[in-house]
């Protein structure tokens, strides 16, 4: 079990390989689809134009980025009405989704983590290699319990996209995880992918 803290060091990533158990504290933000895209339209490719709060959002997360996490998730959160807010559940959502954004926001933030479900493909490991980084599998079906280890809610940004698709700026310990693509470009789930195509051709054949 390796316990790490964000932000995360070259150093401390680079010891990480597929399998390994990690368990994570410090700051971090969720974000998921409309997040990504907002993120490489706006920041990255520059195909829309700053409005609104974006570039003051963008110089707050920038900092938490630089070295941080980032959690593809989409929390139900308590106390909406009140900004007493509160997690209630937060599981993984599936990570595949932001396969096509990923690998730039890495490079562009220096993001040192990703943690989501089900993997991610080709881009982001190749990301995960160059910047360094990995990708951290969460529980899936373990909201509730994932949620415990949320110790508050600091911040949360672009609400206007909604509850689940925006920013929550989360204080975490001990959250459980495992590494399944390393920053060596080793893909657990590439593995499990070729090892099952093997397998379909061979019952095909049959």
């Amino acid at each position: 079990m390796y316990n790490l803290s964000i932000p995360i060091s070259d150093e401390n990533i680079l010891q990480l390989k597929v399998g390994d158990s990690v368990s994570l504290s410090g700051v971090m933000i969720t974000g998921r689809d409309t997040v990504h895209k907002w993120m490489i339209e706006t920041f990255i490719k520059e195909t829309r134009q700053m409005e609104g709060d974006d570039l003051q959002v963008y110089q707050a997360i920038k900092r938490l980025l630089n070295g941080g996490a980032l959690y593809h998730c989409g929390p139900i959160v308590a106390g909406l009405e009140t900004g007493d807010y509160r997690f209630v559940a937060a599981g993984p959502t599936t990570s595949i989704r932001e396969e096509p954004y990923q690998g730039d926001i890495m490079r562009h933030f220096n993001l040192k983590a990703v943690i989501g479900k089900g993997g991610m493909g080709p881009k982001t490991l190749t990301a995960c290699h160059e910047v360094p980084g990995v990708y951290l599998h969460a529980i899936g079906g373990a909201a509730s319990l994932i949620a415990q280890s949320v110790q508050r809610v600091i911040d949360v940004h672009k609400l206007d996209f909604g509850v689940p698709e925006a920013m929550w700026v989360i204080e975490i310990k001990d959250l459980p995880l495992v590494v399944t693509m390393d920053a060596h470009n080793n893909s657990i789930h590439a593995e499990v992918e070729t090892r099952s195509m093997v397998e379909l051709e061979k019952l095909l054949a049959t």
